[in-house]
């Protein structure tokens, strides 16, 4: 089992963040490694989002997230042919001043055997670069 945490300041109002965050559709347009999202079902405070991820071959799960405007979006895993458990959330703070603090958090256990470098992969070392691509497509929307 894995377990991450990233926390950062990004420079927009918390509104435009978490509307970013639940466009899950957009996801391929950059988050890397993702590579094909389906929206099973979305509300105002719900969605069941299939997700599929190029990592040496093309693995899909479902997460079931429970979306709270503006403040969260959390989820736990449904199903899927790579994860044991996932389970996360973004939570995101008005700062006041136009600007956000965001913190990322991640747990996920696999199927199987994973390899360490896969791991590390998927969860603390992709979790800097991520939140860059989120902060980056928030500047740009």
């Amino acid at each position: 089992m894995a377990k991450a945490e990233i926390s950062q300041v990004f420079q927009a109002p918390i509104e435009k963040i978490y509307n970013c965050i639940v466009d899950y559709a957009s996801y391929p347009d950059f988050v890397d490694g993702v590579s094909g999202i389906k929206v099973l079902e979305q509300s105002e405070n719900s969605a069941r989002v299939e997700y599929s991820l190029n990592m040496i071959k093309t693995f899909t799960y479902v997460l079931k997230l429970t979306q709270t405007k503006p403040t969260s979006v959390s989820w736990e895993l449904e199903g899927g042919d790579i994860f044991k458990k996932n389970i996360g959330s973004w939570e995101l703070s008005d700062r006041g001043d136009e600007t956000t603090d965001v913190k990322y958090n991640l747990e996920v256990d696999f199927k199987g055997f994973a390899p360490k470098a896969i791991i590390n992969k998927l969860v603390a070392n992709n979790l800097p670069s991520m939140m860059k691509q989120y902060e980056d497509r928030v500047k740009n929307l």
